[in-house]
Parts: C-alpha cells; sequence; structure tokens
C-alpha cells in the first residue's frame, strides 16, 4: 500500500464543509460524527472537526506571491489540475491568487492556485505536467 497523509484541523460548520470539499472540490465523504467529518483529499485523508480554526498570516514568500502560512493543498497532474481550475471557477470560489503558472521555465515550473475554505482555511493546489519536477532545483 502506498503512503496516506492524514491532517486533522478546525472547521467552524459542518455543513458548510460538507458542501465544499464534497460539492465544490469533488471529495468523497467518509466517516464522520455530529463533531467531525473526513474527507477522500485526492487520495489523502482530511478530518475537519468543529473548532477555532488555525491562525494564519500572509508570510510566505514563493516566487512573486506573498502566501497564507500555513496552509494545506495537494499535487496534481495537469489535466487535473486544470479541470478543477475550471469547477472551482464554474462554482463561484473566490481565489486568493488565482491559476497561475509559477517559475515558468525553470526547474520546478508549476501552476497553482489559492483559495480558502469557508471556515478560512487555506489551500493551495499545484499542478505539475510531470511529477519529476515538484522536487527539482
Amino acid at each position: 500500500m502506498k503512503s496516506v497523509f492524514h491532517l486533522a484541523f478546525h472547521v467552524t460548520d459542518l455543513d458548510e464543509t460538507r458542501r465544499f470539499y464534497g460539492d465544490v472540490l469533488g471529495c468523497e465523504e467518509g466517516r464522520s460524527t455530529e463533531t467531525w467529518v473526513d474527507f477522500d483529499f485526492f487520495g489523502h485523508q482530511l478530518s475537519m472537526h468543529l473548532g477555532k480554526p488555525f491562525e494564519t498570516t500572509r508570510t510566505g514568500k514563493v516566487g512573486d506571491h506573498m502566501v497564507m502560512m500555513p496552509h494545506l493543498g495537494a499535487v496534481l497532474g495537469l489535466d487535473d489540475w486544470l479541470a478543477l481550475a475550471a469547477r472551482l471557477e464554474a462554482k463561484g470560489v473566490a481565489f486568493d491568487i488565482p491559476p497561475v503558472i509559477r517559475f515558468a521555465g525553470q526547474p520546478g515550473e508549476q501552476r497553482t492556485m489559492f483559495f480558502f475554505d469557508p471556515s478560512g482555511n487555506p489551500i493551495e493546489i499545484k499542478g505539475f505536467k510531470d511529477f519529476d519536477g515538484l522536487f527539482a532545483k
């Protein structure tokens, strides 16, 4: 079995969380109780629990952008990234950083987009033509 990443964090409303992660992002819901819900986040397990979301600040200098830290995210193949970007745009998601190419023509060239879930948790989704570029120097 491959390794699967697990992240648990706080959200303020489980119904909004279900709508966003399920209907907007297209993630499949897993187990849940009255205080938490799991989602298959692009092959990884997210557990969202009712509570106060973590504090974030715009302190991450990456390329030309100051990004929210900390944030969660996923790395997708380029075709899947393009499809998700179109889905998010069609669903009216407000982007903090709209879909863009980062590090064009350099090792590690990627697509990226940043947005927030309904609880204010920042999410970055990266897209790569070739996953060999993920750790390229």
